[in-house]
């Protein structure tokens, strides 16, 4: 997928961080390499895969808001980081691996999905989602607005968000194709967001289709 997008040296892109409001506490965990960052607001055609991105930095910089039409995926271990200096809206976000996201505003998304420890995930305002689910120690970093939505994951994860949140059963909220049949054993022994089949759950964000209970 091509973005328009200017490669910018470390030192530039922290005196752009430091403009915006970012706060130091979320890039001083960045690589200080160099970034390919788009000036304004970007809106992607769906899905926007962090593993496939073609850049000339280690990550992605949007200086204002994304809109992606489609989900946000990562998959494998070492995608780019992806900054996002306004709000972030999306169908879905899934992140696997190391990914890092940085949102200076608020997520808005139908998913939001984290699965695996070694990343970076920082988001400075909201987390508005239809559902979000974590699995194998996954958590945000920080989420330092109000987190909204169902969540679905084991209770150390629950105990971890600092925010207080509904946990119904995975069968209230999801779509039966997603979820574990009776009887069934999850493929995956790390996934271990309750009820959840995480294979399925990302096939259906990959392939645009829905999750959530209509």
């Amino acid at each position: 997928m091509n973005i328009t997008a200017a490669s910018t040296s470390w030192d530039a892109c922290v005196a752009l961080f430091d403009s915006r409001a970012l706060p130091v506490s979320s890039y001083e965990n960045l690589y200080d390499e160099s970034y390919d960052v788009h000036s304004g607001a970007l809106t992607v055609p769906g899905p926007l895969d962090l593993d496939a991105l073609d850049l000339d930095g280690t990550g992605l910089v949007v200086d204002g808001d994304l809109t992606v039409q489609g989900a946000v995926l990562n998959a494998d271990d070492g995608c780019p980081a992806l900054v996002v200096l306004g709000d972030l809206t999306a169908d879905a976000v899934h992140l696997e691996g190391d990914a890092k996201l940085l949102v200076r505003g608020n997520v808005r998304v139908g998913a939001f999905v984290g699965h695996m420890t070694d990343k970076l995930v920082m988001i400075g305002g909201d987390l508005a989602a239809g559902v979000t689910v974590l699995s194998a120690g996954f958590f945000p970093d920080l989420v330092g607005g109000a987190l909204t939505g169902p969540v679905l994951a084991p209770p150390y994860a629950l105990a971890e968000l600092d925010h207080p949140v509904t946990a119904p059963p995975a069968a209230e909220v999801l779509v039966p194709e997603v979820l574990l049949a009776d009887g069934e054993q999850e493929p995956d022994s790390c996934f271990d967001a309750p009820g959840v089949h995480g294979d399925r759950l990302y096939d259906h964000l990959a392939a645009g289709r829905p999750v959530l209970r209509s």
